[in-house]
């Protein structure tokens, strides 16, 4: 007589499976509510102010406008269809001209100037790589035996020594606007051959879309022979 099989409770496996099957959709829909929620918060006022012009000439029109849901998706369409405006006309000389106006007179206010001109900086360094090796870099970190996926922003020399320090930036998943800024020797930072666009979405996914290969550590340094005498 054979002797029944105990089968082990499918509700913890079914849970994982359907855990793991709805997280890419999950992260994704996190990633996009974040970069709408910024978009629509950008627009809203404006999405507002129409409805308020509309109002005398269509109440149901106004009232339409004012909906959360269709202001969400106005305000986050206004602000894409702006911005492709603004590149635009960044685009040409009289654009140029008419930011670097901008730019003066926002020069002028202190407060503000310190935040729009540290921001401007951050962003045009990490469009373009630095003067030596690639802009995305793996660091040691938190502990030796760990690797982190960072940005070089700046390249600095050691006030007593003169070694070459790189400033990374390390940012966090899922949400790589905020991070860690770290300093740490030149020759301690492993280049990659990573792009930007890897990076962040290897940041915003948690690790699951990334390369097949990176470099872990750099190579061992030969030591140079003492000249003959």
């Amino acid at each position: 007589m054979t002797t029944p099989t105990h089968r082990k409770p499918h509700l913890f496996r079914y849970l994982l499976i359907g855990f793991f099957t709805v997280a890419p959709l999950w992260v994704t829909w996190l990633v996009f509510d974040f970069l709408f929620g910024l978009l629509a918060g950008a627009g809203a006022p404006f999405i507002r102010a129409l409805a308020r012009l509309l109002r005398p000439l269509s109440d149901t029109l106004a009232a339409w406008l004012l909906n959360a849901d269709v202001q969400y998706a106005l305000a986050a369409l206004f602000t894409l269809v702006l911005l492709y405006l603004i590149g635009l006309l960044a685009s040409f000389v009289i654009g140029k001209k008419l930011i670097a106006t901008v730019e003066y007179w926002v020069g002028r206010l202190p407060l503000v100037q310190t935040i729009y001109g540290a921001t401007k900086r951050f962003l045009q360094t990490v469009s373009k790589p630095p003067v030596q090796g690639q802009r995305v870099v793996l660091i040691s970190f938190p502990s030796p035996d760990m690797k982190a996926v960072g940005l070089i922003t700046k390249i600095m020399k050691d006030a007593d020594s003169g070694q070459e320090l790189a400033v990374v930036y390390v940012p966090t998943s899922p949400n790589p606007t905020s991070g860690y800024i770290e300093i740490l020797p030149l020759a301690d930072v492993v280049m990659t051959d990573w792009t930007m666009e890897e990076a962040m979405s290897f940041v915003m996914t948690g690790g699951t879309n990334a390369p097949d290969s990176v470099r872990f550590n750099n190579p061992p340094r030969v030591p140079r022979e003492a000249p003959s005498q």
